[in-house]
């Protein structure tokens, strides 16, 4: 006893805990992870401000933090102050309240959770979802507020979030600032792109955390959209690696009405507080009880397999919300896109308004420009490669009225959502590609007027009910309107959801562009099969983007949701495809993007290039063709953040297994163990490879194909080249 007594004491002391009688910590409560290896601490601090910490087999990974937010004082400014320059202003006439210190422990309640779920899509066909939970119920004693903290501890890591109960004095409230902290153990190298409230679409900078701010501003690159709002802001998910080979991630989950989350570094303590993206008032998130926040997450791994393998930020979301999901299925797409991206061809059909307004203008009078690439004719060309090499569906990017002045014009009435282009014939071309077994997959880019958008968006889901759409690419380029707010407010988190809620009733699948980084919600709305929300293979037309960023993504970006990341280029001089009028270079070999429709996971998958680029490689087209898009299994073989990735995943349609590669700007020669096939089996390996002479600066499109005899015991030796990669299929002999 006297040994659990000290354990406690010692645990308290670094928590800042205030002590009992005798030396007894009060209010400390501990709670473990199932496997043991994980154990947190929660205590009140000496002036009731909470505090918790989280350790691994002993060692410390989150220090003594903080919790707790400070309020607004009323919920709006009424005060009108008469100022000295004559003009008049308002103000609040209270001032902000703590909501992070003054707390008792009410209650602590525990519980344990065991139990199997299957995704309707995903890189399994089950997830465990396993953990411990404690209850933390406080009550702030000189204001009567209540709020509990509940804490879920898996195997993998930690999961907290705020709970406000119905109560009397806390009603609706506005957030000043959320004061959640994560104090790391030591000066850890991270993976990070700048904290932004408008953008994710950044490379990724490693260096250790206290070297953040030193490299900040070469970090911060241009988009049409950016809100940057510290040096030592960076976003989540976060990848670290200890100095000992322990990674750590910190993210959020279950992102629903309430701002999303960054990270703000005290460089001197190490100790990152959560900073949430403001509203067009600068207030941060308004609530009405009973509410709770997103989970702040905390992601432990032994390994940077184990961490590509952790579901955790999936197993903090709701179950799915849709009692029809027969609709829901995967896609693998090409489209007219990469051909306005690269520069080849437009968006809009004339250069002959410089104002377009909808209603307003006539088309048919204007002159088309003769590079409008969403026109009859070339829609066809797609649908009928589309047809003859197995694709679900086509994307037609520009098939709409108003890309003459889209783009960074501020302007509310931009797209209606609805009115094509002269050359775009909506039902013969929907009607020719049903004809074909394929779809059109529709295109709404709204140019970040998100209030335009839900304004059109019942006509737009019927419109597309009306042709046979089933899925929509969503975009939200630009600044956004309502003015003043940010693509990762309240507002718009808000909105984001309710365009997949609604397009749901109407059975459509939404892939959204542009809008807030996902955090687990397609377990929720299994209809949200894909988003951007980072840097994708566009920025390859935009200059290009360091070979490492794939090797990162899946640590990252991918830790919330699938991607996006529209692969496949086999073209990687855009001056030869555009007739020189994009110099851009694309930063990977073939073989590197095949490896990628394994390594970036996602449920709907493009391939991305023209179709006359493929026609010219046809034989490495082949692995694209052949590629599930569904999962049984996946294992995660070998695996660095910033280096390298190489995953086996046994798809859904037949049981055929494929790997991926992926690497930096390195050459290496990695030996692939093929234990993931089954025992006793035989099979023909198509081994889809860099040649030995590759380099994705001077050499892309040099690969070799090899056919291979393996059982579970063997190991293949791949090489990949810089910027290189590779893709093996496996068919049972």
């Amino acid at each position: 006893m006297n040994k659990i007594i000290t354990g406690l004491c010692a645990a308290a002391m670094l928590l800042g805990c205030t002590n009992g009688k005798n030396g007894q910590t009060t209010d400390l409560n501990t709670l473990s992870s199932p496997d043991g290896k994980l154990e947190m601490s929660f205590c009140l601090a000496e002036d009731g401000t909470p505090k918790y910490t989280l350790d691994y087999e002993g060692k410390p990974v989150i220090l003594s933090s903080g919790m707790g937010f400070e309020l607004r004082g009323v919920l709006k400014a009424q005060k009108i102050d008469y100022n000295a320059d004559g003009t008049i202003t308002k103000s609040d006439w209270k001032p902000c309240e703590s909501l992070h210190d003054g707390f008792i422990v009410e209650s602590v309640e525990r519980s344990s959770f065991d139990q199997t779920w299957s995704p309707v899509w995903g890189e399994e066909d089950s997830i465990r979802n396993n953990y411990n939970e404690m209850l933390v119920n406080l009550v702030q004693s000189s204001t009567d507020r209540k709020l509990a903290i509940r804490f879920r501890l898996f195997n993998d890591g930690l999961g907290f979030r705020y709970e406000f109960p119905s109560q009397k004095n806390l009603n609706y409230f506005v957030i000043k600032e959320e004061l959640s902290q994560f104090a790391l153990a030591a000066d850890h190298t991270a993976w990070w792109v700048p904290g932004d409230y408008d953008t994710q679409e950044y490379n990724y900078t490693q260096c250790r955390l206290s070297e953040i701010s030193k490299h900040f501003k070469d970090a911060l690159t241009g988009n049409d959209s950016q809100t940057p709002f510290s040096i030592n802001g960076v976003q989540t998910s976060l990848q670290m690696r200890t100095d000992d080979g322990l990674y750590i991630n910190i993210h959020e989950a279950a992102l629903v009405n309430y701002p999303c989350m960054h990270l703000d570094l005290n460089p001197s303590t190490l100790t990152f507080t959560s900073h949430l993206t403001p509203d067009a008032q600068g207030w941060k998130g308004r609530m009405q009880t009973p509410c709770k926040t997103p989970w702040r997450t905390v992601q432990v791994a032994p390994s940077a397999t184990a961490q590509l393998a952790s579901r955790m930020i999936l197993n903090l979301n709701e179950p799915c919300a849709l009692e029809d999901v027969s609709w829901i299925h995967p896609v693998k797409y090409v489209g007219v896109w990469w051909e306005m991206i690269s520069g080849k061809g437009s968006w809009n059909y004339t250069d002959d308004f410089s104002s377009v307004k909808l209603g307003e203008t006539d088309y048919s009078k204007s002159t088309p420009n003769g590079r409008h690439s969403a026109n009859n004719a070339n829609v066809r060309r797609y649908i009928d490669f589309a047809a003859e090499h197995g694709f679900d569906e086509v994307l037609v990017e520009g098939w709409n009225e108003g890309w003459e002045d889209w783009a960074n014009c501020n302007k509310d009435y931009v797209f209606d959502f609805v009115t094509p282009y002269p050359d775009f014939d909506i039902k013969a071309l929907n009607d020719y590609a049903h004809s074909k077994g394929v779809k059109l997959l529709m295109h709404h880019e709204t140019s970040g007027s998100a209030r335009n958008y839900e304004r059109h968006m019942e006509q737009a889901y019927q419109l597309m009910n009306k042709y046979g759409y089933d899925a929509v690419k969503s975009g939200y380029v630009g600044d956004i309107l309502p003015l003043g707010e940010h693509h990762y407010s309240q507002w718009l988190v808000n909105h984001y959801l309710y365009a997949v809620t609604e397009a749901a009733k109407h059975h459509v699948m939404v892939n959204a562009h542009e809008a807030v980084r996902p955090t687990g919600l397609c377990r929720t709305y299994p209809n949200l099969v894909g988003n951007e929300s980072a840097r994708g293979t566009e920025y390859q037309a935009f200059g290009g983007t360091i070979p490492s960023h794939v090797t990162v993504l899946p640590f990252t970006r991918l830790n919330g949701g699938p991607m996006d990341f529209t692969p496949g280029i086999f073209v990687m001089d855009l001056a030869s495809a555009t007739g020189g009028r994009n110099t851009s270079w694309v930063n990977a070999t073939i073989a590197n993007q095949l490896g990628l429709y394994v390594t970036m996971y996602s449920p709907l998958q493009m391939a991305a290039d023209y179709p006359e680029h493929y026609e010219q490689f046809m034989d490495a087209f082949q692995f694209i063709k052949d590629v599930d898009v569904d999962w049984l299994r996946s294992e995660y073989l070998l695996a660095e953040p910033g280096d390298y990735i190489v995953i086996a995943r046994q798809g859904k349609k037949n049981g055929q297994w494929f790997v991926g590669g992926v690497t930096d700007e390195n050459a290496r020669t990695m030996s692939i163990p093929m234990s993931f096939l089954e025992s006793g089996k035989t099979y023909e390996a198509t081994i889809y490879a860099d040649a030995p002479d590759a380099h994705y600066r001077n050499n892309p499109q040099a690969y070799t194909i090899s056919k291979k005899t393996v059982t579970s015991s063997d190991s293949l030796e791949m090489f990949m080249a810089p910027g290189g990669g590779f893709g093996i299929s496996f068919i049972e002999k």
